[in-house]
Formats: structure tokens, C-alpha cells, sequence
């Protein structure tokens, strides 16, 4: 049996891939074709979330047919609610425990961005642009030969808001300069990447479920016409206990706070969702880089499922080659590669691919690779970052309260 109780084969018929789908009305429901052996690349120009927020501030006068009928329909106020980690494929085989999300809200899936984290997620939403324009391009990137931390916004000599200023890392507006109200946890309020990735924008921290759904309805019944709010607890949960039961719990509980922001909201608002990015299971599945790298190798970037190699001076092919002893779980590309195929975007100046490794090991199976500098408080069971249809496919669905 599958970790949602279902047979692997159900599972299967629950996902939905990069091929076209087909929605079902009024549900969170899609076709079935056969997983892909390719990396899912985005459609920055199309389905993406870099394209959600400008949709739902301003939908177009021609609405492109992935946009939620409710959000195209929308006459007074949106809310656009980003729950972390809360992927398409992950709910579809839970739909009983999500039966708002899954059943209420209407719309499809989109892709993220590469790589599919929060970090650069997060920041493709709030600035409406791939991460090839605003540069946070992975959840540990090279800057000038230190490995940052952007979530954290330190290096391994600490704390490095003084040495690499958040507020001028990315001078990308976010939501088009509008300055809408962002409702986040208040404990964000004064972290390097919220500088990053939301300066200029009106925070409004909350602390618990309950006083999100407060502020939200106290923001649009102001008379605010759009509202960002951000929740991280599906993702938290995965990482420190996978996709069990623990993640069912959570799911529950996310359920329950979109109903209650429908319940409670002014008739006529609409609530938008998305997120940043899907889950896998890895647990112990960590593979340890091939020793003959090594002698290739100057230092590590990224994260454990989309792992940035660091060539030393001279030695980027031969780097490349030995990396292809990964490609039993992986895929392997160069930088130049990732760049002329537009895995980051149309667009990437030299600042931003500076920031890159020479490189790149992408998990294709439920695997992690093992970097000693890339440590937390726990081991992360469920991950993401990799361009896996289950790490890849988010949800952009809505209803009006």
C-alpha cells in the first residue's frame, strides 16, 4: 500500500502530469497520463505562479482558460492564500480529508519554477517574475564564494544581513508595486528574506490560524481589493515527519482554515490558493556523492534534491562527467545547459548566473543527495526542489465566499 492507504497503482491514477488535463467542475480533480522520465519545466510565459498574482490583482480582459472561473469572475475583493508545500498531486488521494480544497474550490494545476523551493517560489509569486530576473535562484546560493542561506539569510559565519543586504538582493517590486497587505506570521516580520522577497509591501503579522482568518476579514472589510496571506504548516509537517499520518492531520487543519476564511469573508470576496511547491518522501534515502567527484569539487550549493557541484578551477568538464555516475536517480546538467533551455527563465544576467554551479544533480527518484554543510535541527523526511511532477505541480484554485 501506498503512504496514503492506497495501492501504488491508485496512487498513479491520482496524479496528474505534464500533459494536458482535463478539470472536473467545481472539484480538484484531473486526467491521468503516464509519469514523466523528463524534468518538468516550467511554462514561464503560461500555467506558472509567477503568472498567479498579476491574475488575480488584475484579471485580464481575455482569461487564459488555467485561471479559476472565480477569479476571472471576481467583482469585489481577493484574498490569494499561499499555503507552503501544499502540492496537486499530494491532496488528490485525500480528497475525504480536504473536502473544501478538494471539492468547493474550482481551478487546476500549475507548474512552480525551478528549483521547486520555498525561497524561490515565494519570490516568483510576490514579484511576478521567473528567478532568472530576480535572482534568488535556490534555498543555499553561491555569493561570492559563501554559501547563503537565504530562509535564514546566513552564511556559516552567521548572521549576514549587514554583509549581503536583503533589501537590495532582488530591486524587483513585488505585486507590481501595489503595496497590498501581506498577512504572514509575525514572527517574519523582521527576517532577511521577507526583506527580500516582500519589501515595500504592508505587513500584517498574525500568530495563530485563528487570527489569520481575523486579519484577513478585517483587511478586506476595510475595503482592501487584494490580500496576500501565507501559511508554512503543510510544508514544516512534511519535512520533519513525511506524508503519513501527521500530514493528514495537517491537511485537516489547512482544510478547515480555507472553509473558515469562506465562511467568514464578505460575500462576493473571492479566495484564491496556490502554493509554492509539491512533496516527495525520501526518509533515509540519502546517497552520498560518487568518490570521484571529489578531486573535481571545490564546494556544494542548492539542496539535497537539486544539489549545485562547484567546479575547481579548470576542472567543470571533468566534473560534469563524474557526476554522470548519478544518473541511475538523478539527472545531471551542466549550467550552461540549464541556462540556454530556460530552466530559470527567458532571461539571466551575469549576477544571477554567477550564483549558479557549474553542476547540477536533480533527484529523479525519492532520493536526497548529501551534503555535510547542508544541516537542520532534524532529518527531513519529506522533501522538494527537483523538478518532479510531485514536487513540480501546485494547485491554483478558488471559490467565492
Amino acid at each position: 500500500m501506498g503512504r496514503s492507504g492506497l495501492s501504488p497503482a491508485d496512487e498513479r491514477e491520482a496524479t496528474v502530469t505534464n500533459s494536458a488535463f482535463t478539470l472536473e467542475t467545481g472539484g480538484f480533480a484531473g486526467s491521468v497520463s503516464p509519469l514523466a522520465d523528463e524534468p518538468f519545466l516550467p511554462d514561464y510565459a503560461g500555467p506558472c505562479v509567477t503568472n498567479v498574482a498579476a491574475a488575480v490583482q488584475h484579471p485580464p480582459d481575455e482569461v487564459p482558460d488555467w485561471v479559476p472561473r472565480p477569479v476571472a469572475e471576481a467583482e469585489r475583493s481577493t484574498v490569494l492564500l499561499v499555503i507552503d508545500g501544499l502540492g496537486w498531486n499530494q491532496p488528490q488521494p485525500r480528497a475525504a480529508m480536504a473536502p473544501t480544497i478538494c471539492g468547493v474550490l474550482e481551478g487546476g494545476p500549475i507548474s512552480t519554477v525551478a528549483p521547486s523551493t520555498t525561497s524561490t517560489a515565494l519570490t516568483s509569486i510576490a514579484s511576478g517574475c521567473p528567478p532568472g530576473d530576480h535572482g534568488v535562484i535556490g534555498y543555499r546560493m553561491s555569493i561570492e564564494g559563501q554559501v547563503l542561506n537565504v530562509l535564514r539569510w546566513a552564511t556559516p559565519d552567521g548572521d549576514a544581513r549587514k554583509r549581503m543586504p536583503p533589501a537590495g538582493f532582488q530591486r524587483i517590486e513585488p505585486f507590481g508595486g501595489e503595496r497590498p497587505p501581506v498577512v504572514t506570521k509575525a514572527e517574519f516580520a523582521r527576517s532577511g528574506f521577507t526583506d527580500a522577497h516582500l519589501g515595500g509591501a504592508r505587513f500584517v503579522g498574525y500568530r495563530t490560524l485563528g487570527t489569520l482568518v481575523t486579519e484577513v476579514d478585517r483587511l478586506v472589510r476595510s475595503g482592501e481589493p487584494f490580500v496576500y496571506a501565507y501559511y508554512e504548516g503543510i510544508d514544516k509537517v512534511a519535512h520533519e515527519y513525511g506524508l503519513d499520518a501527521y500530514y493528514d492531520s495537517e491537511l485537516r487543519w489547512v482544510d478547515h482554515l480555507v472553509a473558515e476564511l469562506l465562511q467568514t469573508l464578505p460575500a462576493g470576496t473571492c479566495l484564491a490558493l496556490t502554493a509554492d511547491h509539491g512533496q516527495v518522501e525520501v526518509g533515509s534515502n540519502t546517497v552520498e556523492l560518487d568518490p570521484g567527484i571529489r578531486p573535481h569539487l571545490s564546494m556544494q550549493s542548492g539542496e539535497g534534491r537539486f544539489r549545485w557541484l562547484h567546479a575547481r578551477p579548470g576542472r567543470a568538464r571533468q566534473l560534469l562527467e563524474a557526476a554522470e555516475a548519478h544518473t541511475d536517480t538523478g539527472w545531471v546538467a551542466s549550467r550552461d545547459q540549464i541556462v540556454d533551455e530556460g530552466w530559470f527563465g527567458p532571461r539571466i544576467d551575469q549576477t544571477v548566473r554567477n550564483r549558479l554551479g557549474d553542476v547540477a544533480i536533480l533527484a529523479r527518484d525519492d532520493v536526497s543527495y548529501v551534503d555535510a554543510m547542508d544541516t537542520g535541527p532534524y532529518e527531513l523526511i519529506g522533501r522538494h526542489g527537483s523538478l518532479t511532477e510531485a514536487e513540480m505541480l501546485v494547485p491554483f484554485v478558488a471559490a467565492t465566499a
